[in-house]
């Protein structure tokens, strides 16, 4: 993980404290809420030079509250910022609720950002607020089409700027309201598939999941039931950033004489017993090259484990990593121990598979200047973290086996689950990174391998939307967008965490539970909706299949698909509207359809299950007739696998 979690809230369950629950809301707007009482979640207050309150109680336009806003000099703005950005295909204008306060006649011009730069303004007046003009002492509504603010129809929507116009101070007015609305759903969403083309195969690593230290009950029967349930094909071990403190040997971390709960040996008997392959953190932070290789020695040469995949450290870039190094999180010096740990490891057992860290960016935690690397490509230097060890890495005739990234889309109290299910792109990320390879490491890149062992959708301070259904579409997405890039492991974080309470409930994001955790279950083992994304997920990517593509007419129902040899078609469908039931025309271009298909399906329903205690929590089974041209409506905030038997028509 980016912050070290040893979530001692694991243990509470075990002492007694019951974790709070709130009211379900209802259920989410299509809509975007910029400001309505507060500001929407994920939403930032970058206002300049405007004296603010976000919390005015008279005048008010609905609720309670209203935003009081006054200009303390020339071009200052109130600015509304989304840095995770919003995809505006789905939304066609900005309305809000003015009010002149005492005196009216404000003059301000409306800008929207794309990627934090402002686009051409628009004056409040005229046809696009009522009565024509801002007045003192009443409410106006002001329609902005997003295409009149040059923010239509974009990808990378990132704020809204209310501009003094006069270039000087204006008295004070007020703001209420503020929307962005939404695109009514089309009636019918075009999919076309492709069975034949086959863009790669399924490894079997793709489906997996981190365990921790602190787990006590990783090593159970109930541990081995669920992660067989959820088809697991990969386990990482000790943890996240607690890897830079573990010492194997001991099973302690840093200094302490006391032992976690969770042993290497205990956990290799668990991966073992499922079939995992298994990723290991040797610990750079505070660990040596001999240690790391001691323990490839005792787990495959003594244990006979045949632990392929190690990787050296943990998000070394980052300040929250231990990091004992008269250097520390300095990518040349990672680098030049890195040979060590290398060599060392493989002296042992040669056969092993060793990553090291990455970022994306050729100037990402850019922490140091001294040795910068030259792009021989484009003749640039940058001192961003992965340039610089993959340049020290060549310099010193050292070629990992992978790199292994790190994805967590989200920063905590800015959550939004539209902004979330719009953030999966794996395939950028893998051509940024294929990129640096080859241009700093030449013809030997082509060979490291890119995988990524965490990823979930906050980067720390995970609030209610992780334990959400949002999270379970998302990682549905994620594991989607994934196949079609050419990352070869997913490994979710994690089984289990722990209860954080005091993070973001926001009313805006949907879920009923009052509090955040990072497990796929409970520390009481309840399985969390991610639990069933994952394994819904999972009947759909199994290893040794084939991506095929699959497209659809609108962002909002996505669509991806596989085939297996034998003659199966497999689509995995997210409907990620809250409250619109998308309908589906499919056209499966050269497969013939052999029999009835089967549909598995986790949703709304499900979610409310666990809430009230009355219904089936797991995902709902069905069945349709198949035809190479069919039609299926998917409930709103769901996900379904069709498995469709076929074979293919020959054609010349």
């Amino acid at each position: 993980m980016r912050r070290s979690f040893l979530v001692w809230t694991i243990f509470c369950a075990f002492l007694g404290f019951t974790p709070s629950l709130t009211s379900l809301p209802a259920y989410a707007q299509t809509d975007i809420a910029v400001y309505s009482d507060a500001l929407g979640s994920g939403w930032q207050n970058w206002s300049w030079g405007t004296t603010l309150d976000f919390a005015a109680t008279s005048p008010v336009h609905s609720g309670s509250k209203s935003l009081s806003a006054r200009y303390d000099s020339g071009y200052v703005g109130l600015y509304f910022s989304f840095p995770s950005q919003v995809d505006t295909r789905y939304y066609s204008a900005l309305t809000f609720y003015i009010h002149g306060g005492t005196t009216g006649n404000q003059s301000i011009d409306v800008h929207g950002a794309r990627s934090g730069n402002f686009q051409g303004g628009v004056r409040i007046g005229g046809a696009n607020i009522e009565g024509g003009s801002i007045v003192a002492g009443a409410w106006r509504k002001v329609t902005l089409p997003l295409t009149t603010l040059s923010t239509g129809g974009v990808t990378d929507f990132s704020g809204i700027c209310l501009q003094e116009a006069t270039g000087g101070a204006q008295p004070t007015f007020y703001v209420d309201d503020v929307v962005l609305i939404s695109i009514a759903a089309p009636s019918v969403v075009n999919i076309n598939v492709n069975p034949s083309q086959i863009l790669r195969k399924i490894d079997s690593r793709t489906v997996g999941v981190n365990s921790a230290i602190w787990d006590n009950q990783f090593g159970e029967a109930i541990t081995s039931s669920l992660l067989t349930d959820m088809g697991v094909g990969a386990l990482r071990f000790p943890g996240g950033s607690i890897s830079d403190e573990y010492h194997w040997r001991t099973n302690t971390t840093l200094n302490n004489t006391w032992q976690w709960a969770n042993s290497f040996d205990n956990f290799a008997r668990t991966a073992r017993g499922v079939g995992a392959s298994v990723y290991i953190t040797v610990n750079y932070g505070s660990g040596t090259p001999q240690e790391a290789a001691d323990w490839v020695t005792y787990s495959n040469i003594t244990q006979r484990n045949g632990f392929r995949y190690w990787e050296i450290g943990n998000e070394n870039y980052g300040s929250w990593e231990t990091d004992n190094n008269t250097r520390p999180h300095d990518p040349y010096t990672y680098a030049v121990r890195a040979k060590e740990y290398i060599q060392r490891m493989k002296a042992v057992d040669p056969t092993i598979k060793i990553g090291l860290v990455c970022m994306n960016g050729e100037d990402g935690w850019g922490n140091y200047t001294d040795h910068p690397a030259l792009n021989p490509r484009t003749n640039t230097a940058h001192n961003g973290w992965t340039p610089v060890m993959l340049a020290t890495l060549k310099s010193l005739g050292v070629t990992p086996d992978f790199l292994t990234l790190h994805i967590y889309p989200q920063e905590p109290n800015n959550e939004s689950d539209a902004g979330l299910l719009q953030s999966a792109n794996w395939v950028n990320a893998a051509a940024d990174l294929r990129r640096m390879l080859t241009d700093y490491l030449g013809a030997a890149g082509a060979n490291v391998e890119i995988v990524s062992t965490e990823n979930n959708s906050v980067s720390y301070n995970p609030g209610k939307q992780s334990v959400s259904l949002i999270n379970a579409l998302y990682y549905c997405d994620s594991l989607g967008q994934f196949l079609l890039s050419e990352f070869n492991s997913l490994v979710w974080w994690g089984l289990r965490n722990g209860y954080v309470y005091g993070t973001n409930l926001n009313s805006s994001l949907y879920g009923w539970r009052g509090y955040g955790d990072y497990g796929i279950v409970s520390p009481t083992s309840e399985k969390y909706p991610t639990f069933y994304g994952i394994k819904l997920a999972s009947k759909f990517a199994r290893p040794g299949d084939y991506v095929v593509p699959a497209t659809s007419d609108y962002g909002l129902l996505t669509v991806y698909a596989t085939r297996q040899d034998a003659g199966t078609l497999k689509l995995l469908v997210i409907n990620k509207s809250p409250v619109s039931a998308l309908t589906g025309r499919f056209l499966l271009g050269d497969a013939i359809p052999r029999k009835t298909m089967s549909v598995l399906t986790y949703g709304i329903p499900q979610d409310e299950a666990v809430r009230t205690g009355v219904g089936n929590p797991d995902l709902a089974t069905g069945s349709q007739a198949a035809t190479r041209s069919f039609t299926r409506s998917f409930a709103p905030y769901s996900a379904t696998v069709l498995t469709i038997p076929i074979y293919l028509r020959q054609t010349r």
